[in-house]
């Protein structure tokens, strides 16, 4: 499907047109899928959380939202990835405090969810580096997480945040070096 009917079928619900959403669910989810594979590939092997899970889960909390303004194509895509981002780090957040004892909730996303301990760790330290990243310089923080976790193109970034595409490649060489370094200075937080 081209992005202009992904477009306007987000503007229309944005509009408030409730049929929108149902045209565009199944013109999206192959997407979103590899949005979410994306994501999980990055988990060690013996992962037990599948694509469909975190699929189902950023379309419940995208649908949910009472004041969403797509856009475009990108936009979506932009803020489902950090929707899942967010998905996957309440998870690691959650998992962890259990760990520990602290009695938190499970996100239960599905019954076989199950990062490991190590994986959710540095999932915790990489949402807190990426937040000190954008309390720093809040677009390279945006460039970072639309490259990473929603697999935006140079290009697609770029026009997301309307900024020009040296602008990315900037923020994006810049941003991932602040990380990687922040992210070698932390300690492990599981000792």
């Amino acid at each position: 499907m081209p992005p202009s009917d992904v477009t306007t079928l987000l503007r229309r619900w944005t509009a408030g047109d409730k049929s929108a959403i149902d045209q565009l669910a199944p013109l999206i989810y192959a997407e979103l899928r590899k949005l979410a594979h994306r994501q999980l590939r990055r988990e060690r092997r013996n992962r037990t959380l599948q694509s469909t899970a975190l699929v189902h889960e950023a379309w419940l909390r995208l649908v949910d939202q009472k004041q969403a303004h797509w856009r475009d194509r990108a936009h979506f895509f932009a803020v489902s990835g950090q929707m899942m981002r967010r998905i996957l780090v309440d998870h690691a957040r959650a998992q962890h405090a259990e760990k520990r004892g602290g009695g938190a909730s499970v996100l239960a996303l599905d019954e076989t969810m199950d990062m490991p301990a190590q994986r959710s760790l540095e999932m915790i330290a990489l949402d807190d580096a990426l937040n000190e990243l954008a309390r720093l310089d809040a677009r390279q923080s945006q460039v970072i997480e639309l490259r990473f976790f929603a697999g935006l193109s140079i290009d697609e970034t770029a026009e997301a945040l309307g900024v020009s595409k040296a602008t990315v490649n900037r923020d994006w060489v810049t941003g991932r070096a602040w990380l990687l370094r922040e992210l070698d200075r932390r300690p492990n937080l599981d000792n």
